[in-house]
């Protein structure tokens, strides 16, 4: 059983409020007649100071709206000041499969301003599939888990058709486990409709809404759907207007490029770790490592764990110390410091496949992943031969409720894009795509600084104070902002 990639695409805010799952929502908590939400508090494990919490009943086919109803766990962390306060703010941490039950409260503690904490109710909740709303399995063993959510490295062409087997194998599962009924119906597009669900059982005629990583994908398919409903969009460390698709799993090898550089600065000017008195010397010692323990693994860490592992610590900057550490041991043979993974990581990953897998078509012959390597492992060699491989997508079942959902410019201008240039989950270049896609919907503010996550994780007053602006008096910049970097960053 090896270390592996299952923690690599959790955003930072993700990974602060990812919860135990559960098989069904708390039952503290009641929808009564009329569609109101009645609050209550919050399960073990999700409760917080102030945060509120209850269930909501939605349909599993909008299709079929009066058909099989399944059921959404919302909280709420209310204004304190209920003359300053304008509406709600429905958020979104990233995943897909990460709850959010918990995020009003994490967002509060990690440095949402005052002004906009007092201008909303802040708004979270599992989407569906997730955590305490009815939740998706894959039965995935632990071995399975271990794996996590990127294909192990392919040096070759056989290591891409060798990987086909236990990648067909976890889509069989998913097919056949007990909430495979789910499956069909557990899209991004959905998971919009549900929060507009939630946004009538609030009594409120419009949201605002703050999500970031996929969360910013999933704000794009809820503007596009329903887009007289919303108020003040911010988006967060955005994906491309396809979402979770191939293109966005090939961009995060991309995303690794334009990160690593701060990376190679930071070890370059810590002697201290042995890693190498320059950028390009620490840059070679990553491909030492990864190529030692592709041929030799160390304490169950192979290659590819190392990668993995690599790239989930290029997220924050806080996190450089600890990856540096992490290369020292395995450089010197002393113990590896990695990190338990959660207890819900089953369900997140499951969640994960359904929203990942049905939102789009993959390729579903080994040939064109064994192409896609060729071509990524050049243009990338960092990652490109994982990200570009073969998952349980090429294998996913074919039933689709309706086609991908297409961001366009139609509706109102009531977007605010922000953006970190050297992001490795959510690369600049997928969020220049998106941010063409809404065309003038849309105005974007890029910090020159790296990392995953702008609001209000980031240090970059300029962006931040663009997005408090925005959301607390409606103002955005008048056209696309470059903040520049200011010291520490």
């Amino acid at each position: 059983m090896r270390r592996s990639l299952s923690l690599a695409l959790t955003a930072v805010a993700l990974t602060v409020t990812a919860l135990p799952a559960s098989a069904a929502p708390s039952a503290a908590t009641t929808q009564p007649p009329g569609g109101s939400l009645q609050w209550g508090p919050c399960p073990e494990g999700a409760s917080a100071p102030r945060l509120r919490c209850s269930t909501l009943e939605v349909p599993l086919d909008y299709r079929d709206p009066d058909g099989r109803k399944i059921e959404i766990a919302v909280s709420r962390l209310a204004s304190e000041k209920p003359s300053q306060r304008r509406g709600v703010l429905l958020t979104n941490p990233g995943g897909p499969g990460g709850p959010g039950l918990v995020y009003p409260a994490v967002l509060a503690a990690s440095g949402l301003p005052r002004k906009v904490l007092d201008s909303y109710d802040i708004i979270g909740f599992d989407p569906r599939g997730v955590g305490r709303s009815t939740p998706v399995t894959c039965d995935l063993t632990r071995e399975q888990q271990w794996r996590g959510n990127f294909p192990p490295y392919a040096h070759t062409a056989a290591d891409v058709a060798r990987e086909a087997r236990p990648a067909r194998k976890i889509a069989e599962q998913c097919a056949s486990s007990r909430t495979a009924w789910m499956l069909p119906h557990t899209t991004t597009a959905n998971t919009a409709r549900d929060m507009d669900r939630i946004r009538t059982a609030l009594g409120e005629p419009k949201v605002s809404y703050l999500g970031a990583s996929y969360g910013s994908y999933l704000g794009a398919v809820y503007a596009t759907l329903f887009p007289r409903r919303g108020d003040r969009i911010v988006l967060d460390s955005n994906m491309g207007p396809g979402g979770y698709d191939i293109t966005a799993m090939r961009l995060f090898a991309r995303g690794m490029e334009d990160r690593f550089p701060d990376f190679a600065a930071f070890a370059a000017a810590h002697p201290e770790y042995g890693l190498g008195r320059t950028p390009k010397q620490v840059t070679a010692k990553f491909f030492e490592l990864a190529e030692r323990l592709d041929a030799h693994p160390v304490q169950n860490v192979d290659g590819a764990a190392f990668r993995g592992y690599t790239f989930e610590r290029l997220y924050a900057d806080a996190l450089m110390p600890e990856l540096a550490e992490f290369w020292q041991a395995v450089d010197t043979g002393g113990a590896l410091p990695l990190p338990e993974l959660p207890a819900n990581l089953e369900n997140l990953l499951a969640a994960r496949f359904a929203v990942v897998c049905g939102d789009s078509r993959w390729p579903g012959t080994v040939r064109e992943y064994q192409r896609n390597v060729a071509v990524d492992r050049r243009a990338y060699p960092m990652l490109g031969g994982s990200t570009a491989s073969i998952n349980p997508c090429a294998f996913w079942p074919r039933e689709r409720t309706e086609p991908p959902v297409r961001i366009t410019g139609r509706g109102p201008s009531n977007v605010l894009m922000l953006q970190n240039e050297r992001d490795p989950g959510t690369p600049l270049a997928g969020a220049r795509e998106l941010r063409r896609a809404f065309g003038g919907r849309a105005t974007m503010v890029t910090a020159d600084q790296g990392g995953h996550g702008v609001y209000p994780y980031g240090r970059n007053t300029c962006a931040k104070d663009a997005a408090t602006g925005f959301l607390t008096t409606g103002e955005r910049p008048a056209r696309d902002l470059a903040c520049a970097a200011q010291p520490g960053e």
